[in-house]
């Protein structure tokens, strides 16, 4: 099992590339199903979930090209509808074939999923759309069984208690576009990832309107096209590259980010402290112009300031002077990395859905355990801004999110390895 050493407080200088967006890239990967023939995906970046993903489309009679970030994807052999546990328990977005299964085969057995330790995540929403077209849904041994050979368009809500639901929105929207009839999804969720399948899905020929918007209507049409696409920059990506060049007091230009899908961040970044430029095609961070200011934050849904970014921004509230609110509304249990940072010597105090953070002058490097993939990243940026040696255990959470992440930190100045973990405690860095 691999692992990182990191030699911290280094300051980091220099450019870094933002790849193409694993959260766009997924559900674009599944939609290519609903079209007979191939359809090619361009900026895929070469993630452990889109390997999985692959694999998974593979097992439903796809054919899977893919080199130097392009993606062919063959979906003439497309009959399976089943997708059983040892595929859907390694990532939760696999239930996005569940969408393709029912507008084209007209059926579907998906287990339920698995992912990250983050809290609940159900997909009642999901089903709850489905079942408004018309699926009759059945649970049965850990499996969700649907019959979707009478589905007509209809209207829905898909609002959650925690706000929209990315997946259920794109897993729904996917349902709705080979539906026949008029289909209404109110409570749509906004984010970019979002809008980039109502882009891709309409030139295939889907007829939707309401990009952008929380209301979404679909006009079923018979069939739709292969098609050549290329996938949005990740934004958590760019996120994680900007505040690892604050948190080290460094200067990195982000070369890639879109800041008109960062706004929430690039916000509460300022609030805190860090000075940015944004140019035409990237995003530059300068950490050394003053400590930093204790800023809170409430994870939302988008627009609002991303819950995949929360564990990293919270590794900067640990150098910010004063006491920081971090409030999780979108997964009320995701602070599994909290316990982590204070190994390190951060000062977290742990409440329901919230933690507070009280500003220390440094981290000291500590061996410690990632969680989950933004967990894992957090604890990367508190490596390389603390003090001393830093081991992070079970950094294939991170291999799941971030390509060759530790490559890309070291071509800024960063002091990071990867080594297989062996038996006992923390090795000595190399020098």
């Amino acid at each position: 099992m691999d692992r990182f050493l990191i030699q911290g407080n280094r300051r980091l200088s220099g450019e870094v590339h933002v790849g193409g967006a694993k959260n766009a890239a997924l559900p674009l990967m599944v939609a290519c199903l609903l079209a007979d023939g191939t359809s090619t995906l361009c900026n895929v970046p070469d993630l452990r979930d889109i390997q999985t993903m692959a694999g998974v489309l593979g097992e439903l009679g796809a054919r899977i090209d893919y080199e130097d970030h392009r993606m062919r994807i063959d979906a003439t052999g497309f009959s399976n509808h089943e997708a059983p546990y040892d595929m859907v328990r390694k990532m939760r977005a696999s239930t996005y074939v569940m969408g393709p299964m029912l507008a084209r085969l007209k059926r579907a057995r998906v287990s339920f999923p698995g992912g990250c330790a983050i809290g609940a995540r159900p997909i009642d929403l999901h089903l709850r759309g489905f079942e408004a077209l018309g699926a009759k849904i059945q649970i049965e041994g850990g499996y969700v069984v649907a019959d979707g050979a009478n589905m007509k368009g209809a209207e829905m809500t898909l609002e959650g208690p925690h706000g929209s639901s990315v997946g259920a929105t794109i897993n729904v929207l996917m349902a709705a576009v080979l539906t026949p009839g008029r289909s209404v999804i109110r409570g749509a969720a906004l984010e970019p990832e979002v809008s980039e399948v109502v882009r891709m899905l309409n030139l295939m020929g889907a007829r939707i309107e309401g990009a952008d918007s929380p209301t979404l209507t679909v006009e079923g049409v018979e069939a739709l096209r292969p098609i050549y696409y290329s996938t949005i920059p990740d934004r958590i990506e760019a996120g994680t590259f900007l505040l690892a060049g604050a948190v080290t007091r460094g200067d990195v230009l982000v070369r890639g980010a879109r800041a008109d899908h960062m706004n929430a961040l690039l916000d509460k970044m300022i609030q805190a402290g860090c000075e940015l430029e944004v140019l035409p095609d990237a995003i530059r961070v300068r950490g050394d112009r003053g400590p930093f200011r204790a800023t809170s934050i409430r994870t939302l849904p988008y627009p609002g300031f991303p819950t995949d970014m929360q564990a990293q921004f919270m590794t900067l509230l640990c150098l910010a002077e004063g006491e920081s609110l971090v409030s999780e509304s979108v997964f009320p249990e995701r602070f599994i990395h909290a316990a982590e940072l204070m190994r390190m010597g951060a000062k977290i105090e742990m409440g329901r859905g919230e933690a507070r953070v009280k500003g220390v002058k440094k981290l000291t490097g500590a061996p410690v355990m990632a969680s989950d993939l933004r967990a894992s990243a957090a604890l990367v940026l508190a490596g390389l801004a603390a003090e001393g040696e830093t081991e992070i255990l079970r950094v294939y959470h991170i291999d799941r999110g971030y390509e060759r992440i530790d490559e890309q930190l070291a071509g800024v100045g960063a002091m990071i390895w990867r080594e297989s973990a062996p038996t006992g405690s923390l090795g000595k860095v190399p020098s």
